[in-house]
């Protein structure tokens, strides 16, 4: 083992223990392991800020705008509506009808943006068919990562998979390489799931009532202003009770017979304010701003005071690119902002009632917002927050107009990529800048559909992949594996690079686990005198199968919060959905890609 092999095996081993660790960005480790690449001369700097330029790079932001174009013409509202009439009143039906429109939607678009497409109609059909959402939305993400497997475009990994086949000298994957075994990993996880997984759900049956999903052990109390009291010609955000106190107050009753939990209106003498909190916070304020107790309720006794007429209860949860990702409600200011009271929140699998406007919000927490229907429709139309209620699928028909020439592009992408007639970089920039040019989007929606995050991750990681293969660390790696289980024939070695990616894509990114793991295939391949694409297929499949985490993959991170989930639920109902997928790799791909 020469010194650079050292050198990269310990830049590898950094970059893998900082993504477990998950304190720092992915697309920060990346950038950490491309400098220090650079500085330890494994690669130089044009090589190094090539991976930029790369093709599979360039074909994965293309992707993200065709797709996300496609989705935004109202493509998926569509098939939503469809899937969801076609389910009826069933909930096996509906399962399926799930499962089978995510597969389909994410076998042509980004994954993550598969589910962030569906989640809000799946919720609103659960609720009216009286079905928890934590029996459907582990489904929809699951499928989704399966259904990515089905074509070129599915999943970065797989683009990326066929750029290192090129580049290692082999052909790359066509646009339908992937459909047998997509097909089949999707078949089989959709039987799993029905007759297996739904089974090992967990079930929060919805009670009607949303404060009675959460865990709001507080107090609610109603006192009334008096004239001595500070609060008199206050406006509500003025009150500062979420900052001072952790108190909210939910509703105000004017003296005059108006109800709204509004900051149009200063308080008078003789309002009655509503105010929720632990009730020792509640007693201090109330005898420091004069405020005389009407009544009080604990627990179940006051839900049904939180909706009254003129005022709601939505769960909101951050859309996946929010430029909020990460705030707290403080710095938001999100009652200023919004005129909406936050009384809940679902961050990292736990539900919280205090200091709530202290913990940072990011894509899977979920929000228990209380406000007036006009307020609540205005957040509704902000593009950083999506709404989880019971609103019924609305189609808007000025977006649809567009859903014809949205899905001619696309269709127009696949046909001369399958074709052969342009390599996919190309024709992918040709897509988005058609969609730019028929106004199906304007070019600074372009810009917001890329996933610059996963960019960077893909372009800054591409260089550990070239130094791993110019320094000879994949030969090497790929020589070992072969020691070790070459003696039971490419089978084996199939079996055990699928195994061991399928693990390694729980704690980093599958783009991250297919950079490191594809060129170790090859190599393997190579060692062996086998066709390296089974078992470059077979590697990228695997690293698709995030089932045990809600950390492996953002599609699992997103339906975390919305689903009311523990981490130990994504391993009790993935591990047996792992093992069917490796199952159907291993028996499978030597079939389609015999050695």
């Amino acid at each position: 083992m020469t010194s650079d092999n050292i050198l990269v095996l310990l830049i590898l081993g950094a970059a893998v223990a900082l993504f477990i660790w998950d304190k720092l960005r992915v697309d920060v480790v990346a950038l950490m392991v491309l400098v220090s690449l650079v500085l330890s001369g494994l690669v130089d700097a044009g090589d190094a800020f090539a991976g930029f330029a790369n093709p599979a790079v360039v074909s994965v932001w293309g992707v993200f705008i065709v797709s996300g174009a496609v989705a935004q013409a109202g493509v998926g509202d569509l098939i939503a509506q469809q899937m969801m009439r076609w389910a009826g009143g069933s909930p096996r039906k509906l399962l399926i009808g799930i499962m089978l429109a995510s597969g389909l939607i994410s076998s042509f678009m980004n994954n993550v943006g598969a589910v962030a497409l569906l989640l809000p109609a799946v919720i609103a059909v659960g609720r009216q068919m009286r079905i928890s959402p934590s029996k459907l939305l582990m489904p929809l993400a699951y499928s989704a990562l399966l259904g990515g497997n089905m074509t070129l475009i599915g999943t970065p990994p797989n683009i990326l998979a066929s750029g290192l086949l090129k580049t290692a000298g082999f052909t790359s994957f066509s646009m339908f390489s992937f459909t047998p075994t997509g097909l089949l990993v999707l078949g089989a996880g959709v039987l799993y799931m029905v007759f297996i997984g739904q089974r090992l759900l967990p079930d929060h049956p919805p009670t009607g009532e949303l404060a009675d999903d959460y865990a709001l052990n507080h107090y609610i109390i109603e006192v009334r202003v008096a004239e001595q009291s500070p609060l008199v010609d206050k406006h509500l955000w003025e009150t500062n009770f979420g900052q001072q106190f952790d108190l909210q107050i939910v509703q105000v009753r004017h003296w005059q017979g108006l109800e709204a939990p509004t900051t149009e209106r200063p308080i008078q003498a003789g309002d009655v304010l509503t105010i929720l909190g632990p009730l020792d916070k509640i007693i201090s304020v109330s005898q420091s701003h004069i405020l005389q107790p009407v009544r009080e309720w604990k627990s179940g006794d006051w839900h049904p005071s939180l909706e009254t007429e003129g005022l709601k209860l939505v769960e909101v949860t951050l859309n996946r690119q929010s430029r909020f990702q990460g705030y707290t409600l403080k710095k938001l200011d999100f009652r200023e902002k919004y005129s909406l009271s936050v009384l809940a929140m679902r961050h990292s699998g736990q539900e919280i009632v205090e200091h709530l406007g202290e913990v940072p919000v990011v894509v899977g927490d979920v929000l228990l917002v209380q406000g007036t229907e006009d307020k609540i429709e205005l957040l509704r139309r902000n593009p950083n927050f999506v709404i989880l209620d019971d609103a019924p699928i609305k189609m808007d028909e000025k977006k649809l107009r567009k859903a014809p020439l949205a899905v001619g592009i696309l269709l127009l992408v696949i046909g001369v990529v399958t074709a052969e007639w342009l390599d996919i970089a190309t024709m992918m920039v040709i897509g988005s800048l058609l969609m730019v040019l028929t106004r199906v989007i304007n070019m600074d929606e372009a810009y917001r559909l890329i996933d610059w995050q996963a960019v960077f991750l893909i372009a800054a990681m591409l260089p550990l992949g070239t130094a791993m293969e110019d320094t000879g660390t994949a030969a090497l790696l790929a020589n070992h594996i072969v020691q070790w289980v070459g003696g039971w024939g490419p089978l084996a070695v199939l079996a055990g690079l699928s195994l061991f990616t399928a693990l390694l894509t729980e704690v980093i990114s599958n783009a991250a686990a297919t950079v490191l793991m594809v060129p170790i295939a090859i190599g393997a391949s190579i060692g062996m005198g086998v066709d390296p694409h089974g078992m470059v297929m077979a590697t990228v499949i695997a690293a698709s199968t995030s089932f045990l985490t809600p950390v492996g993959h953002q599609a699992n991170v997103i339906i975390y919060g919305p689903g009311g989930y523990k981490f130990s639920d994504y391993a009790r109902v993935g591990a047996g959905l792992n093992l069917v997928v490796w199952l159907i790799i291993v028996l499978f791909v030597p079939l389609f890609w015999p050695f």
